[in-house]
């Protein structure tokens, strides 16, 4: 817990996981400051007793100026996106924006920083046993630009460690769900679809979905208790594709899709869809990155966390309940 004094500076706190982040840190105590852009919907922190710094990544002047009289800082802010036209735009934004970040915090003195990484710079698990924070990652898992540019800004966190002393906890989040995804991210839209009836068919493929609070709580619990230059997993339950869309339709009185289909058959739909998101500039509703990424079961284990941090994460089933709830909330 900081002081009254102490500001903490939160990146990304606009979107769905700082959101939650901002608000776990304000119940234990924090004094906030929430880097924004000056285009950001603000709508998910309005209602927060908070301070705004306007700024970006990309704006060195701008991050030393919101990092003036900060403590400590949470660097949450990333472009996810399964999809880029130009897979250079999000490594500026996560690779260099991350350096410059972290940089600028040493330099204004910052004691503690929390690094939101994610599971997407990890191993993926290894005939059926989930991975974890030492689990070897082969360059072969690291297909498309999101999870490249997760996995070159963690190592990033990790040399400033390592070299210059940078004093960074490395949290890696799962796969978050629940109130106040508002744009919404890719796992949003997918239960929105299929809360809609609007998603007929699945490929077979796992994943560890997660209650956003507890994401957010595992954030402040890293603070207090984390060690530096540790990772952290920040996971839930591990559940099928076709496990998690029957918890959707439950959840939403709708049938769950009843069609699993090969990879190979919808790698022409793949190709389709990028040209036409090219043309129009729209997110395809696939891709051959996704469709390849699904060979990997995305199973992690929270055991490291569970020990050192005290992290207990709930079901799977209640994350699925709030996602689908704050939907409906929104209409």
């Amino acid at each position: 817990m900081s002081g009254p004094q102490e500001r903490t500076l939160v990146t990304g706190a606009t979107g769905f996981v700082g959101s939650a982040v901002a608000r776990t840190l304000l119940e234990r105590g924090h004094n906030l400051r929430l880097l924004v852009r000056p285009t950001s919907d603000r709508s998910n922190v309005r209602d927060l007793p908070v301070e705004y710094a306007v700024g970006d990544l990309s704006d060195a002047a701008s991050l030393e100026e919101a990092l003036t009289g900060v403590k400590y800082l949470f660097h949450v802010a990333a472009d996810y996106r399964l999809w880029v036209p130009d897979p250079a735009e999000m490594m500026q934004a996560n690779v260099t924006g991350t350096r410059r970040l972290m940089q600028a915090a040493q330099r204004a003195g910052v004691e503690r920083i929390v690094y939101c990484s994610s599971v997407a710079a990890l191993a993926t698990a290894k005939n059926g046993v989930p991975a974890d924070e030492e689990s070897p990652v082969s360059a072969a898992e690291i297909v498309g630009a999101y999870k490249r540019s997760k996995y070159l800004a963690e190592q990033e966190v990790l040399r400033l460690v390592r070299e210059e002393g940078l004093p960074a906890v490395i949290v890696n989040p799962s796969t978050p769900i629940g109130p106040r995804d508002i744009k919404p991210t890719p796992t949003g839209k997918m239960i929105f679809d299929c809360m809609r009836g609007r998603m007929p068919a699945y490929v077979d493929t796992g994943l560890n979905i997660v209650h956003v609070d507890d994401v957010a709580e595992g954030h402040a619990l890293a603070f207090e208790r984390g060690r530096i230059g540790e990772k952290y997993i920040l996971g839930g339950e591990n559940l099928m594709l076709r496990e998690l869309f029957e918890l959707i339709s439950a959840c939403s009185g709708r049938r769950p899709p009843r069609f699993q289909v090969s990879r190979k058959a919808l790698y022409p739909l793949a190709l389709a869809a990028e040209g036409a998101a090219k043309v129009f500039g729209i997110q395809p509703i696939v891709t051959r990155e996704m469709l390849n990424m699904s060979r990997k079961l995305m199973f992690f284990s929270t055991a490291k966390a569970e020990r050192e941090l005290g992290y207990a994460p709930r079901s799977a089933q209640e994350a699925v309940a709030a996602a689908v709830e704050g939907f409906r909330e929104r209409g």
